[in-house]
């Protein structure tokens, strides 16, 4: 039976789940930018950061959850005039993630305000298929705090 997927506040998920799942090495090995270790104080920290975004922009990151158990977070985040996509899986729901993404865009396709999606990814991502069947293409790349990524974009108009 396939899983039924929802979207959740992270606010709404125990930190300590956060907490587990953002200290797994196989989660950083595709995230550059993850160049600390994870605490009690910090898990605090992301989640206030992400309930911000969704106060200033409203709409920000959820937290994912397979069958009522929690398995990762992402969502849209504003860069400037630019709505990014990001998303992160524990390693045990990696098999998750077009579906959890085709879903998170569906919902972007019926908001006017966001006429395209970005997606930044490091290079050690090599299988950029997932993308391709959401319809994205690359579009370049930047430097972003020091690291390069790979960027797409999906029209959602």
């Amino acid at each position: 039976m396939t899983p039924e997927i929802r979207f959740t506040r992270l606010s709404d998920i125990e930190q300590a789940e956060i907490l587990v799942h953002m200290s797994d090495p196989r989660v950083a090995e595709h995230m550059p930018l993850l160049r600390f270790d994870w605490d009690a104080a910090t898990v605090a920290g992301f989640v206030a950061k992400k309930e911000e975004c969704w106060a200033r922009d409203g709409l920000g990151h959820w937290a994912f959850l397979s069958d009522d158990r929690y398995v990762g977070w992402g969502g849209f985040q504003k860069e400037g005039d630019e709505w990014d996509f990001g998303l992160v899986l524990r390693p045990d729901a990696f098999g998750l993630g077009v579906r959890i993404a085709r879903q998170a865009i569906d919902l972007a396709m019926t908001d006017e305000r966001i006429p395209y999606v970005t997606f930044l990814l490091p290079p050690s991502r090599t299988n950029l298929r997932a993308l391709e069947r959401l319809g994205a293409r690359q579009v370049g790349e930047i430097e972003y705090d020091g690291e390069t990524f790979l960027k797409f974009r999906l029209e959602t108009d």
